[in-house]
Protein backbone atom coordinates (compact mmCIF):
# COMPACT_ATOMS: atom_id res chain seq x y z
CA UNK A 1 0.00 0.00 0.00
CA UNK A 2 3.00 2.29 0.94
CA UNK A 3 3.40 2.42 -3.22
CA UNK A 4 0.04 3.75 -3.91
CA UNK A 5 0.03 6.19 -1.42
CA UNK A 6 3.54 7.87 -2.71
CA UNK A 7 1.42 8.23 -6.38
CA UNK A 8 -2.09 9.06 -4.82
CA UNK A 9 -2.50 12.21 -6.44
CA UNK A 10 -2.24 10.44 -10.04
CA UNK A 11 -4.59 7.91 -9.29
CA UNK A 12 -8.25 8.07 -10.64
CA UNK A 13 -11.14 9.83 -8.15
CA UNK A 14 -12.50 6.16 -7.58
CA UNK A 15 -9.17 4.57 -6.80
CA UNK A 16 -8.49 7.20 -4.81
CA UNK A 17 -11.59 6.35 -2.67
CA UNK A 18 -10.39 2.86 -2.69
CA UNK A 19 -7.43 3.80 -0.78
CA UNK A 20 -8.84 5.80 1.67
CA UNK A 21 -11.04 2.81 2.56
CA UNK A 22 -8.32 0.25 2.62
CA UNK A 23 -6.37 3.16 4.68
CA UNK A 24 -9.31 3.43 7.10
CA UNK A 25 -9.34 -0.46 7.49
CA UNK A 26 -5.87 -0.42 8.02
CA UNK A 27 -6.20 1.67 10.74
CA UNK A 28 -9.00 0.17 12.56
CA UNK A 29 -6.62 -3.06 12.41
CA UNK A 30 -3.92 -1.36 13.73
CA UNK A 31 -6.01 0.27 16.50
CA UNK A 32 -7.65 -3.07 17.53
CA UNK A 33 -4.82 -5.54 17.80
CA UNK A 34 -4.11 -7.60 19.69
CA UNK A 35 -6.99 -7.57 21.81
CA UNK A 36 -9.72 -7.72 19.96
CA UNK A 37 -12.33 -5.04 18.92
CA UNK A 38 -13.26 -3.60 21.80
CA UNK A 39 -11.33 -1.79 25.42
CA UNK A 40 -12.34 -4.25 28.46
CA UNK A 41 -13.45 -3.15 31.38
CA UNK A 42 -10.85 -3.29 33.96
CA UNK A 43 -11.26 -5.09 37.03
CA UNK A 44 -12.26 -3.05 40.05
CA UNK A 45 -10.17 -5.01 42.90
CA UNK A 46 -12.49 -6.72 44.72
CA UNK A 47 -12.30 -5.77 48.64
CA UNK A 48 -10.33 -2.43 47.41
CA UNK A 49 -11.96 0.81 48.91
CA UNK A 50 -10.33 3.15 46.10
CA UNK A 51 -8.63 1.45 43.51
CA UNK A 52 -5.60 2.94 41.86
CA UNK A 53 -4.95 2.61 38.05
CA UNK A 54 -2.02 3.27 36.05
CA UNK A 55 -1.64 6.45 34.48
CA UNK A 56 -2.13 6.60 30.93
CA UNK A 57 1.26 7.89 28.59
CA UNK A 58 -0.07 11.42 27.77
CA UNK A 59 -1.00 11.82 31.67
CA UNK A 60 2.17 10.34 32.81
CA UNK A 61 4.06 13.09 30.96
CA UNK A 62 1.61 16.10 31.90
CA UNK A 63 2.55 14.89 35.93
CA UNK A 64 5.92 14.79 35.58
CA UNK A 65 6.01 18.41 34.12
CA UNK A 66 3.64 19.49 36.77
CA UNK A 67 6.16 18.25 38.86
CA UNK A 68 8.82 19.88 37.34
CA UNK A 69 7.13 23.57 36.92
CA UNK A 70 3.95 23.48 39.32
CA UNK A 71 1.84 26.62 39.76
CA UNK A 72 2.00 26.93 35.73
CA UNK A 73 -1.68 27.51 33.89
CA UNK A 74 -0.77 26.22 30.28
CA UNK A 75 -1.91 23.06 30.63
CA UNK A 76 -5.44 24.42 31.28
CA UNK A 77 -8.62 23.91 28.72
CA UNK A 78 -10.84 26.73 29.35
CA UNK A 79 -14.13 27.94 27.76
CA UNK A 80 -17.17 29.89 28.25
CA UNK A 81 -20.44 30.33 27.27
CA UNK A 82 -23.36 32.68 27.51
CA UNK A 83 -26.97 31.38 28.47
CA UNK A 84 -29.58 33.78 27.00
CA UNK A 85 -32.94 32.72 28.39
CA UNK A 86 -34.35 32.10 31.73
CA UNK A 87 -32.30 30.01 33.73
CA UNK A 88 -33.25 27.56 36.66
CA UNK A 89 -30.00 27.15 38.26
CA UNK A 90 -31.16 24.37 40.53
CA UNK A 91 -31.55 22.28 37.14
CA UNK A 92 -28.34 23.98 36.04
CA UNK A 93 -26.79 22.31 39.04
CA UNK A 94 -28.20 18.83 38.96
CA UNK A 95 -26.80 18.68 35.44
CA UNK A 96 -23.31 19.35 35.92
CA UNK A 97 -23.63 17.06 38.77
CA UNK A 98 -24.67 13.96 36.58
CA UNK A 99 -22.02 14.98 34.19
CA UNK A 100 -19.32 14.91 36.94
CA UNK A 101 -21.25 11.23 38.09
CA UNK A 102 -21.20 10.20 34.17
CA UNK A 103 -16.93 11.09 33.69
CA UNK A 104 -14.66 8.88 36.39
CA UNK A 105 -12.17 11.62 34.74
CA UNK A 106 -13.82 14.56 36.14
CA UNK A 107 -13.37 12.81 39.72
CA UNK A 108 -9.85 11.80 39.59
CA UNK A 109 -7.24 12.66 41.59
CA UNK A 110 -3.67 11.40 41.33
CA UNK A 111 -1.69 9.83 44.29
CA UNK A 112 2.02 8.58 44.48
CA UNK A 113 2.94 5.29 45.67
CA UNK A 114 6.54 4.25 45.77
CA UNK A 115 7.52 7.01 43.57
CA UNK A 116 5.21 5.96 40.93
CA UNK A 117 2.02 7.92 40.21
CA UNK A 118 -1.10 6.34 40.08
CA UNK A 119 -4.96 7.39 39.16
CA UNK A 120 -7.67 7.25 42.15
CA UNK A 121 -11.26 8.33 41.38
CA UNK A 122 -13.25 9.66 44.35
CA UNK A 123 -16.91 8.55 44.66
CA UNK A 124 -19.95 10.71 43.35
CA UNK A 125 -21.19 13.54 45.61
CA UNK A 126 -24.14 14.29 45.89
CA UNK A 127 -23.69 17.82 47.33
CA UNK A 128 -22.07 19.15 44.09
CA UNK A 129 -23.46 23.17 44.18
CA UNK A 130 -22.18 25.70 41.56
CA UNK A 131 -20.09 28.85 42.45
CA UNK A 132 -22.20 32.02 41.06
CA UNK A 133 -20.95 35.52 41.13
CA UNK A 134 -23.43 38.42 40.32
CA UNK A 135 -22.27 41.03 38.09
CA UNK A 136 -25.87 42.49 37.10
CA UNK A 137 -25.72 45.37 39.28
CA UNK A 138 -22.72 46.93 36.79
CA UNK A 139 -23.21 49.03 33.94
CA UNK A 140 -23.37 47.45 30.19
CA UNK A 141 -20.03 48.54 29.40
CA UNK A 142 -18.41 47.41 33.06
CA UNK A 143 -20.12 44.68 33.00
CA UNK A 144 -18.98 42.68 30.00
CA UNK A 145 -15.42 43.77 30.69
CA UNK A 146 -15.96 42.06 33.90
CA UNK A 147 -17.31 38.76 32.68
CA UNK A 148 -13.83 38.49 30.65
CA UNK A 149 -11.77 39.43 33.49
CA UNK A 150 -13.27 37.14 35.51
CA UNK A 151 -13.11 34.45 32.90
CA UNK A 152 -9.13 34.72 32.29
CA UNK A 153 -8.99 34.70 35.38
CA UNK A 154 -10.64 31.88 36.25
CA UNK A 155 -8.79 30.04 33.44
CA UNK A 156 -5.25 30.36 34.83
CA UNK A 157 -6.33 29.77 38.19
CA UNK A 158 -3.83 26.64 39.70
CA UNK A 159 -5.33 23.14 40.20
CA UNK A 160 -4.24 21.39 42.80
CA UNK A 161 -2.65 17.78 40.72
CA UNK A 162 -2.63 15.97 43.43
CA UNK A 163 -6.04 16.41 45.26
CA UNK A 164 -8.20 17.94 42.37
CA UNK A 165 -10.46 18.73 41.81
CA UNK A 166 -9.55 18.59 38.10
CA UNK A 167 -12.64 19.79 36.42
CA UNK A 168 -14.13 23.34 37.69
CA UNK A 169 -17.51 25.61 36.58
CA UNK A 170 -18.75 29.10 37.41
CA UNK A 171 -21.97 30.84 37.09
CA UNK A 172 -22.12 34.64 36.46
CA UNK A 173 -25.26 35.98 36.45
CA UNK A 174 -25.01 39.51 33.65
CA UNK A 175 -28.58 40.33 34.05
CA UNK A 176 -30.90 41.36 37.08
CA UNK A 177 -34.15 39.54 35.69
CA UNK A 178 -31.97 36.49 35.37
CA UNK A 179 -32.31 36.46 31.43
CA UNK A 180 -28.44 36.27 30.41
CA UNK A 181 -25.93 34.32 32.07
CA UNK A 182 -21.87 33.27 31.25
CA UNK A 183 -21.12 29.97 32.34
CA UNK A 184 -17.50 29.62 32.61
CA UNK A 185 -15.73 25.89 32.25
CA UNK A 186 -11.79 25.04 33.55
CA UNK A 187 -10.34 21.85 33.15
CA UNK A 188 -6.90 20.21 33.24
CA UNK A 189 -5.67 18.66 30.50
CA UNK A 190 -4.78 15.71 31.99
CA UNK A 191 -8.09 14.85 32.56
CA UNK A 192 -9.54 16.35 29.16
CA UNK A 193 -8.92 17.52 26.07
CA UNK A 194 -10.37 19.59 23.03
CA UNK A 195 -12.79 16.90 21.86
CA UNK A 196 -13.48 16.31 25.29
CA UNK A 197 -14.87 19.90 25.82
CA UNK A 198 -17.31 18.92 23.00
CA UNK A 199 -18.87 16.48 24.89
CA UNK A 200 -19.18 18.10 27.97
CA UNK A 201 -21.08 21.03 26.17
CA UNK A 202 -23.13 18.66 24.42
CA UNK A 203 -24.14 16.49 27.66
CA UNK A 204 -25.15 20.18 29.70
CA UNK A 205 -26.89 20.64 26.55
CA UNK A 206 -28.91 17.46 26.40
CA UNK A 207 -29.55 17.15 30.24
CA UNK A 208 -30.26 20.34 31.24
CA UNK A 209 -33.02 20.49 28.69
CA UNK A 210 -34.26 16.86 29.51
CA UNK A 211 -34.40 18.15 32.93
CA UNK A 212 -36.02 20.82 32.72
CA UNK A 213 -38.98 19.23 31.01
CA UNK A 214 -39.10 16.83 34.28
CA UNK A 215 -37.52 13.54 32.42
CA UNK A 216 -34.80 11.52 33.53
CA UNK A 217 -31.72 11.33 31.83
CA UNK A 218 -31.73 9.86 28.01
CA UNK A 219 -27.53 9.44 27.62
CA UNK A 220 -26.55 6.08 27.78
CA UNK A 221 -24.74 4.15 30.43
CA UNK A 222 -20.49 4.66 30.01
CA UNK A 223 -19.05 1.28 29.87
CA UNK A 224 -15.66 2.12 30.11
CA UNK A 225 -14.32 4.65 31.90
CA UNK A 226 -10.37 6.71 30.88
CA UNK A 227 -8.69 4.60 33.90
CA UNK A 228 -9.77 1.84 31.90
CA UNK A 229 -8.30 3.02 28.29
CA UNK A 230 -4.88 3.84 30.62
CA UNK A 231 -4.95 0.33 32.18
CA UNK A 232 -5.68 -1.36 28.61
CA UNK A 233 -2.99 1.30 26.82
CA UNK A 234 -0.24 -0.01 29.04
CA UNK A 235 -0.43 -3.65 28.37
CA UNK A 236 -1.70 -3.71 24.61
CA UNK A 237 1.59 -1.36 23.89
CA UNK A 238 3.99 -3.38 24.11
CA UNK A 239 5.81 -6.08 22.35
CA UNK A 240 5.36 -6.58 18.80
CA UNK A 241 2.97 -3.32 18.40
CA UNK A 242 5.12 -1.27 20.01
CA UNK A 243 8.05 -2.33 17.98
CA UNK A 244 6.22 -1.17 14.87
CA UNK A 245 5.18 1.89 15.46
CA UNK A 246 8.65 3.22 17.12
CA UNK A 247 10.11 1.21 14.09
CA UNK A 248 8.13 3.72 11.88
CA UNK A 249 8.44 7.10 13.97
CA UNK A 250 12.24 6.36 14.08
CA UNK A 251 12.60 5.75 10.20
CA UNK A 252 10.55 8.70 9.22
CA UNK A 253 12.43 10.74 12.05
CA UNK A 254 15.53 10.71 11.80
CA UNK A 255 17.97 13.35 11.22
CA UNK A 256 15.34 15.53 12.30
CA UNK A 257 16.82 19.37 12.60
CA UNK A 258 17.28 20.02 16.88
CA UNK A 259 15.23 23.27 16.31
CA UNK A 260 13.20 25.52 13.67
CA UNK A 261 15.19 28.79 13.64
CA UNK A 262 12.35 31.51 13.12
CA UNK A 263 13.62 34.95 13.07
CA UNK A 264 12.07 36.22 16.19
CA UNK A 265 12.15 40.00 17.55
CA UNK A 266 13.74 38.78 21.15
CA UNK A 267 16.47 36.12 22.55
CA UNK A 268 15.19 33.08 23.15
CA UNK A 269 14.90 32.90 27.14
CA UNK A 270 16.75 29.73 28.91
CA UNK A 271 13.14 28.86 29.94
CA UNK A 272 10.15 28.33 28.57
CA UNK A 273 7.36 31.12 30.27
CA UNK A 274 4.32 29.61 28.12
CA UNK A 275 3.62 33.49 27.89
CA UNK A 276 1.62 34.02 24.59
CA UNK A 277 -0.45 36.09 22.45
CA UNK A 278 -3.27 35.58 19.84
CA UNK A 279 -4.21 37.42 16.11
CA UNK A 280 -6.88 36.14 13.95
CA UNK A 281 -7.69 37.14 10.37
CA UNK A 282 -10.17 35.67 7.92
CA UNK A 283 -9.03 34.95 4.18
CA UNK A 284 -11.73 35.35 1.22
CA UNK A 285 -14.68 32.86 0.81
CA UNK A 286 -12.55 33.31 -3.02
CA UNK A 287 -9.59 32.27 -1.73
CA UNK A 288 -10.38 28.97 0.59
CA UNK A 289 -13.08 28.06 -2.66
CA UNK A 290 -9.54 28.22 -5.24
CA UNK A 291 -7.76 25.95 -2.30
CA UNK A 292 -10.70 23.38 -2.15
CA UNK A 293 -10.18 23.56 -6.16
CA UNK A 294 -6.46 22.76 -5.43
CA UNK A 295 -7.84 20.02 -3.24
CA UNK A 296 -9.59 18.58 -5.78
CA UNK A 297 -7.54 18.80 -8.28
CA UNK A 298 -4.23 16.98 -6.21
CA UNK A 299 -6.45 14.60 -4.57
CA UNK A 300 -5.72 16.06 -1.38
CA UNK A 301 -7.31 16.81 1.97
CA UNK A 302 -7.87 20.77 2.87
CA UNK A 303 -5.41 19.91 6.03
CA UNK A 304 -2.80 18.35 3.72
CA UNK A 305 -2.81 21.61 1.80
CA UNK A 306 -2.75 23.81 4.01
CA UNK A 307 0.14 22.44 6.02
CA UNK A 308 2.00 22.78 2.80
CA UNK A 309 1.36 26.13 2.53
CA UNK A 310 2.19 26.55 6.50
CA UNK A 311 5.82 24.80 5.53
CA UNK A 312 6.68 26.63 2.71
CA UNK A 313 6.21 29.95 4.72
CA UNK A 314 8.33 28.79 7.33
CA UNK A 315 11.10 27.83 5.55
CA UNK A 316 11.48 31.10 3.41
CA UNK A 317 11.36 32.52 6.98
CA UNK A 318 14.16 30.34 8.02
CA UNK A 319 16.00 28.94 5.26
CA UNK A 320 15.79 25.36 6.52
CA UNK A 321 14.38 22.65 3.48
CA UNK A 322 12.81 20.45 6.72
CA UNK A 323 10.29 21.73 8.77
CA UNK A 324 9.05 19.73 11.34
CA UNK A 325 5.37 20.45 12.41
CA UNK A 326 3.21 18.99 15.21
CA UNK A 327 -0.45 18.04 14.41
CA UNK A 328 -2.88 17.19 17.22
CA UNK A 329 -5.35 14.00 16.65
CA UNK A 330 -8.30 13.09 18.48
CA UNK A 331 -6.84 9.07 19.40
CA UNK A 332 -10.36 7.87 19.39
CA UNK A 333 -10.21 5.66 16.88
CA UNK A 334 -12.55 3.10 19.15
CA UNK A 335 -16.04 3.59 19.12
CA UNK A 336 -16.15 3.63 23.36
CA UNK A 337 -13.83 6.63 23.71
CA UNK A 338 -16.44 9.07 21.26
CA UNK A 339 -18.73 10.26 24.18
CA UNK A 340 -15.95 10.23 26.63
CA UNK A 341 -14.32 12.97 28.42
CA UNK A 342 -10.29 12.02 29.30
CA UNK A 343 -6.89 12.88 28.03
CA UNK A 344 -6.70 11.14 24.39
CA UNK A 345 -5.48 13.74 21.81
CA UNK A 346 -1.58 12.33 20.56
CA UNK A 347 0.29 14.43 18.61
CA UNK A 348 1.85 13.52 15.26
CA UNK A 349 5.00 15.51 14.29
CA UNK A 350 4.81 15.46 10.37
CA UNK A 351 7.94 16.64 8.71
CA UNK A 352 7.50 18.72 5.76
CA UNK A 353 10.50 18.27 3.69
CA UNK A 354 11.17 21.23 0.51
CA UNK A 355 14.85 20.38 -0.18
CA UNK A 356 15.65 20.93 -4.28
CA UNK A 357 13.30 24.27 -4.63
CA UNK A 358 10.03 22.30 -5.14
CA UNK A 359 6.79 23.02 -6.59
CA UNK A 360 4.09 24.21 -4.50
CA UNK A 361 2.45 20.55 -6.52
CA UNK A 362 5.34 18.69 -5.14
CA UNK A 363 5.35 19.83 -2.00
CA UNK A 364 1.61 19.24 -1.67
CA UNK A 365 2.52 15.45 -2.49
CA UNK A 366 5.14 14.83 -0.12
CA UNK A 367 3.19 16.11 2.72
CA UNK A 368 0.41 13.78 1.75
CA UNK A 369 2.62 10.96 2.19
CA UNK A 370 4.05 11.92 5.31
CA UNK A 371 0.54 12.49 6.62
CA UNK A 372 -1.14 9.77 5.31
CA UNK A 373 1.62 7.33 6.96
CA UNK A 374 1.62 9.38 10.33
CA UNK A 375 -1.97 8.05 9.85
CA UNK A 376 -1.31 4.40 10.37
CA UNK A 377 0.83 4.66 13.38
CA UNK A 378 -0.90 7.23 15.30
CA UNK A 379 -0.87 5.22 17.82
CA UNK A 380 2.09 5.70 19.55
CA UNK A 381 2.10 8.43 21.89
CA UNK A 382 3.92 11.51 21.90
CA UNK A 383 5.54 10.90 25.19
CA UNK A 384 6.46 7.09 24.65
CA UNK A 385 7.91 8.70 21.14
CA UNK A 386 10.08 11.26 23.29
CA UNK A 387 11.30 8.78 25.56
CA UNK A 388 12.15 5.81 22.70
CA UNK A 389 14.23 8.66 20.51
CA UNK A 390 15.76 10.65 23.44
CA UNK A 391 16.26 13.78 22.20
CA UNK A 392 18.59 16.51 23.59
CA UNK A 393 16.74 18.21 25.89
CA UNK A 394 16.43 22.26 25.87
CA UNK A 395 14.32 23.86 28.47
CA UNK A 396 14.00 26.75 26.16
CA UNK A 397 11.72 25.12 23.62
CA UNK A 398 9.50 21.81 23.27
CA UNK A 399 11.16 18.79 21.70
CA UNK A 400 10.46 17.41 18.31
CA UNK A 401 8.96 20.79 16.90
CA UNK A 402 8.38 24.23 18.05
CA UNK A 403 5.84 24.90 15.97
CA UNK A 404 1.87 23.48 15.64
CA UNK A 405 -0.81 23.58 12.76
CA UNK A 406 -4.58 22.68 13.63
CA UNK A 407 -7.39 22.53 11.55
CA UNK A 408 -10.73 22.55 13.30
CA UNK A 409 -13.46 21.24 12.04
CA UNK A 410 -15.78 23.72 13.87
CA UNK A 411 -16.02 27.44 14.11
CA UNK A 412 -14.75 27.72 17.63
CA UNK A 413 -11.93 27.53 19.20
CA UNK A 414 -12.64 24.27 21.46
CA UNK A 415 -14.35 21.78 18.97
CA UNK A 416 -18.09 21.15 19.97
CA UNK A 417 -18.78 24.22 21.64
CA UNK A 418 -21.04 26.14 19.29
CA UNK A 419 -24.04 27.97 19.45
CA UNK A 420 -27.54 25.85 20.13
CA UNK A 421 -30.71 25.68 22.49
CA UNK A 422 -31.39 23.74 25.78
CA UNK A 423 -35.06 24.25 26.52
CA UNK A 424 -35.70 27.87 26.55
CA UNK A 425 -32.17 28.42 26.87
CA UNK A 426 -29.81 30.04 24.10
CA UNK A 427 -26.34 28.94 23.95
CA UNK A 428 -23.03 30.94 22.68
CA UNK A 429 -19.40 31.55 23.12
CA UNK A 430 -18.26 33.67 24.83
CA UNK A 431 -14.69 35.10 23.68
CA UNK A 432 -12.16 35.87 26.52
CA UNK A 433 -8.19 36.35 26.71
CA UNK A 434 -6.36 33.14 27.44
CA UNK A 435 -2.75 34.34 27.46
CA UNK A 436 -0.61 31.29 26.88
CA UNK A 437 1.68 29.41 24.21
CA UNK A 438 2.66 26.15 24.41
CA UNK A 439 5.10 26.71 21.03
CA UNK A 440 6.81 29.16 19.08
CA UNK A 441 3.93 29.42 16.84
CA UNK A 442 0.58 26.99 16.55
CA UNK A 443 -1.99 28.42 13.39
CA UNK A 444 -5.23 27.22 13.60
CA UNK A 445 -7.87 27.01 10.62
CA UNK A 446 -11.61 26.76 10.12
CA UNK A 447 -13.81 27.03 7.47
CA UNK A 448 -16.73 29.60 7.72
CA UNK A 449 -19.45 30.66 4.87
CA UNK A 450 -17.28 33.83 4.21
CA UNK A 451 -13.86 31.96 4.24
CA UNK A 452 -10.90 30.68 6.17
CA UNK A 453 -10.65 32.08 9.77
CA UNK A 454 -7.28 31.68 10.78
CA UNK A 455 -5.79 32.04 14.33
CA UNK A 456 -2.29 32.33 15.15
CA UNK A 457 -1.02 31.77 18.86
CA UNK A 458 2.77 33.01 19.43
CA UNK A 459 5.34 33.08 22.42
CA UNK A 460 5.43 36.97 23.39
CA UNK A 461 8.81 36.27 24.97
CA UNK A 462 9.97 35.60 20.63
CA UNK A 463 7.65 37.65 18.43
CA UNK A 464 5.52 41.27 19.08
CA UNK A 465 2.63 41.32 17.80
CA UNK A 466 3.10 43.57 14.58
CA UNK A 467 5.86 40.90 13.69
CA UNK A 468 2.65 37.93 13.96
CA UNK A 469 0.35 40.19 12.19
CA UNK A 470 2.76 40.04 8.92
CA UNK A 471 3.50 36.74 9.20
CA UNK A 472 -0.74 36.28 9.31
CA UNK A 473 -0.34 38.81 5.86
CA UNK A 474 2.62 36.81 4.09
CA UNK A 475 0.53 33.43 4.93
CA UNK A 476 -2.88 34.89 3.08
CA UNK A 477 -0.53 35.70 0.20
CA UNK A 478 1.50 32.70 -0.31
CA UNK A 479 -1.87 31.16 -0.06
CA UNK A 480 -3.28 32.68 -2.96
CA UNK A 481 0.16 32.66 -4.94
CA UNK A 482 -0.36 29.12 -4.76
CA UNK A 483 -3.57 28.65 -5.48
CA UNK A 484 -3.52 30.68 -8.37
CA UNK A 485 -0.40 28.84 -9.59
CA UNK A 486 0.83 25.31 -8.37
CA UNK A 487 3.33 24.81 -10.78
CA UNK A 488 5.54 27.91 -8.83
CA UNK A 489 8.82 26.65 -7.16
CA UNK A 490 8.92 26.81 -3.60
CA UNK A 491 11.77 30.10 -4.41
CA UNK A 492 8.94 32.25 -6.44
CA UNK A 493 5.68 31.80 -3.96
CA UNK A 494 4.93 35.54 -3.48
CA UNK A 495 4.96 36.68 0.09
CA UNK A 496 4.86 40.45 0.86
CA UNK A 497 1.31 41.87 0.84
CA UNK A 498 0.75 44.96 -1.49
CA UNK A 499 1.32 47.83 0.93
CA UNK A 500 4.66 46.07 1.93
CA UNK A 501 5.46 45.89 -1.85
CA UNK A 502 4.47 50.12 -2.25
CA UNK A 503 6.79 50.57 1.04
CA UNK A 504 10.13 48.43 -0.50
CA UNK A 505 9.37 50.46 -3.79
CA UNK A 506 8.95 53.79 -2.72
CA UNK A 507 11.94 53.25 -0.33
CA UNK A 508 14.19 52.60 -2.75
CA UNK A 509 13.78 55.63 -5.10
CA UNK A 510 13.75 57.97 -2.00
CA UNK A 511 15.82 57.03 0.79
CA UNK A 512 19.41 57.96 0.57
CA UNK A 513 22.14 57.13 3.28
CA UNK A 514 25.40 58.71 3.08
CA UNK A 515 28.68 57.00 2.52
CA UNK A 516 30.74 56.50 5.90
CA UNK A 517 33.96 57.91 5.82
CA UNK A 518 35.43 54.51 7.37
CA UNK A 519 35.34 51.16 6.78
CA UNK A 520 32.85 48.54 8.88
CA UNK A 521 36.29 46.80 10.62
CA UNK A 522 38.07 50.77 10.72
CA UNK A 523 34.70 51.80 12.72
CA UNK A 524 35.14 48.57 15.63
CA UNK A 525 38.40 49.59 15.80
CA UNK A 526 38.04 52.99 16.59
CA UNK A 527 34.78 51.82 18.93
CA UNK A 528 36.87 49.14 20.69
CA UNK A 529 39.92 51.59 21.67
CA UNK A 530 37.64 54.30 22.80
CA UNK A 531 35.65 51.94 25.20
CA UNK A 532 37.74 48.55 25.30
CA UNK A 533 36.04 47.61 28.57
CA UNK A 534 32.34 47.64 26.44
CA UNK A 535 30.58 44.39 25.72
CA UNK A 536 30.86 43.77 22.02
CA UNK A 537 28.52 41.13 21.40
CA UNK A 538 26.00 39.12 23.71
CA UNK A 539 24.06 35.94 22.73
CA UNK A 540 21.12 34.59 24.31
Amino acid sequence: MSEQIKDFGRLSPAKQKLLLRRLKAQLEKTGREPGGGSIPVSPRRQGVKDPLFPLSFAQQRLWFLAQLEPGLPNYHIPTALRLGGPLRVAVLERTLAEVVRRHEALRTTFVTVDDEPFQRVLPRRDDWRLPQADLSGLPDDLREAEARRLATQEARRIFDIENGPHFRATLLRLAADGSEHALLFTLHHIVSDGWSMGVLVEEVRTLYATYAAGQPSPLPRIEVQYPDFADWQRGWLTGEVLDRQVAYWKEHLAGIPAALDLPADHPRPPLQSFRGGHLGIRYSRELLDDLQHVCEREGNTLFMTLLAAFGALLARYTGQDDIPVGSPIANRNRYELEGLIGFFVNTLVLRVELGGDPTFRAIQGRVRETTLGAYAHQDLPFEKLVEELRPERDLSRTPLFQVMFILQNTASRTPGVAGGEAAELSLAPLEFSDPTAKFDLTISAYETPDGLQVGLEYASDLFDEATVRRMLGHFGVLLTGAAADSDRPLSQLPLLTPAEERELLVNDQTTHAAIPDRLVHEQFARVAAERPDAVAVRCG
